[in-house]
């Protein structure tokens, strides 16, 4: 947003800003603040940081926790959902040192800044872009609980078909069936003023959005596409979506959820991501002779994509819900393959791209549960290990497979290598796959250690909990 100290202080004396607020992200993918007044913010805010204590953060200890963030002045924007006039930014992590302070290794943004360095010294490319599809549901009501003697989870939205025999208020009957809600229009779509406003306020934030509609879940699940932009301004405009959409639906009475799979038997919330590499300003993914049109490059990248699939939904679905998303019937990906306009893919090319520079492919089976400086740089690292080595999908028996795969015969099905069904699978995968990550520095060992650590320990919580179904099929045993 801004360019300079001074353009930044002009902006806040023009309206009336009193408070400046810093966010840095932290190990899972969450954002965490720290506000002072615009008062104190000056020129050695950028040159020196503020301090603060990153072992809270979840990364791995080093000798000395103090640290300090230096704000990204390009990040700024304007939070409205303060009472307090506010400037918000983001800050790149730095560990405190003489005589010069230095990037801490494990902070994801510093992370993606190293993923694009290693990108352009290859002499690939010189500029990845991004596309993300955010799915999410919107509520009327949540709520759970895990105690030793209850579990349990309740959810609530106003359209949803189970609300169809409501006989407690006013029943209007407009409600939308079990995946029936894919483009569906008023009067069951009752959430489109609030896509609406939602994609108005991106926009407003310099988050430019494609479109907007209903999803196929029926209980008010959404999906809004924005346009393309480099690897980790994405990832920074990525957490600005799931702020300013989560915290203007609470605003609203309202709440909004990005977890994969929230309802049994509706479609789950994915998070596909669109991705071309540039050189010198050209695509260099298009070949008007090649499978879709695609370079030899596009394929060996999806080739390393695929070969690395299992490692990377350790970073891409990292949480164990994630899991739940990826099964067969709900036009969530199971299989390791690519192909032309077909759902049931890992990799799909969408057919309507033609020309150059919308020649490109997504990445299906991602979520947003992920931390996206740490997804979309294990996406481009294992790309660019996919062109180093020429990985090729064909060779690899990855495809392409341009038929519905949940058609194809057990015996055919079981030709094509599977997803990870699980966290611990994909952690699995991680731990015996992980050297492309590690290439130039990118990745450090430590932080995938303690990544691998921290989710085994999610898996397991989940797997010592009695589930409410255990009750039904064993209890009277």
């Amino acid at each position: 947003m801004f360019k300079n100290f001074e353009e930044l202080m002009d902006f806040c004396f023009s309206k009336e800003i009193k408070m400046i607020d810093f966010k840095m992200i932290d190990l899972n993918g969450r954002w965490r603040h720290l506000s002072i007044p615009t008062v104190r913010f000056t020129q050695d805010t950028l040159k020196y940081g503020i301090g603060f204590d990153g072992s809270n953060y979840g990364f791995a200890p080093i000798e000395k926790s103090d640290m300090v963030f230096v704000p990204d002045l390009s990040t700024a924007f304007y939070d409205p959902f303060t009472e307090v006039p506010t400037l918000s930014m983001i800050g790149d992590v730095f560990v405190i040192s003489e005589p010069e302070n230095y990037r801490f290794e494990q902070d994801p943004r510093t992370i993606a800044f190293k993923a694009e360095e290693y990108m352009r010294s290859s002499g690939i490319a010189d500029e990845m872009l991004l596309g993300p599809e955010y799915e999410f549901n919107v509520f009327d009501h949540v709520s759970y609980e895990c105690l030793p003697h209850r579990t349990s989870y309740s959810i609530d939205a106003e359209q949803a078909i189970w609300n169809s025999g409501d006989n407690d208020c006013q029943n209007l009957g407009y409600k939308i069936p079990l995946k029936g809600g894919y483009h569906i229009a008023p009067p069951q779509d009752i959430l489109y003023d609030l896509r609406a406003r939602m994609c108005l306020l991106l926009e407003e934030n310099n988050v430019a959005v494609k479109y907007h509609h209903h999803e196929v879940g029926g209980p008010g699940q959404i999906e809004i596409e924005v346009e393309f932009g480099g690897m980790r301004e994405m990832a920074d405009k990525t957490m600005l979506v799931k702020y300013l959409v989560k915290n203007l639906a609470f605003q609203e009475g309202k709440t909004a959820t990005f977890m994969p799979k929230p309802l049994f038997g509706e479609a789950g919330n994915g998070m596909h991501v669109h991705m071309l590499l540039k050189k010198n300003g050209q695509p260099i993914f298009y070949n008007k002779d090649g499978y879709s049109s695609l370079s030899q490059e596009a394929l060996y990248f999806i080739g390393g994509i695929l070969k690395h699939a299992p490692a990377l939904l350790a970073l891409t679905n990292p949480s164990t819900n994630s899991y739940k998303r990826l099964v067969p019937g709900y036009e969530a990906p199971v299989s390791i393959c690519y192909a032309t306009a077909n759902r049931s893919a890992v990799i799909r090319i969408p057919a309507y791209a033609k020309s150059p520079e919308a020649k490109r492919f997504e990445f299906r089976s991602s979520d947003a549960t992920c931390n996206p400086y740490l997804a979309y740089s294990a996406l481009l690292m294992a790309g660019l290990d996919g062109i180093i080595k020429q990985i090729d999908p064909v060779a690899e028996g990855f495809g392409p497979y341009d038929v519905n795969l949940y058609n194809l015969s057990p015996e055919e099905q079981a030709k094509i290598k599977a997803l990870p069904t699980s966290l611990n699978q994909a952690l699995d995968a991680l731990e015996t796959d992980h050297e492309f990550l590690l290439a130039g520095n990118v990745f450090p060992r430590r932080l995938l250690e303690v990544w691998i650590a921290n989710k085994r320990k999610e898996a397991a919580r989940i797997n010592t909990l009695p589930h409410p179904i255990e009750f039904e099929l064993y209890y009277d045993l």
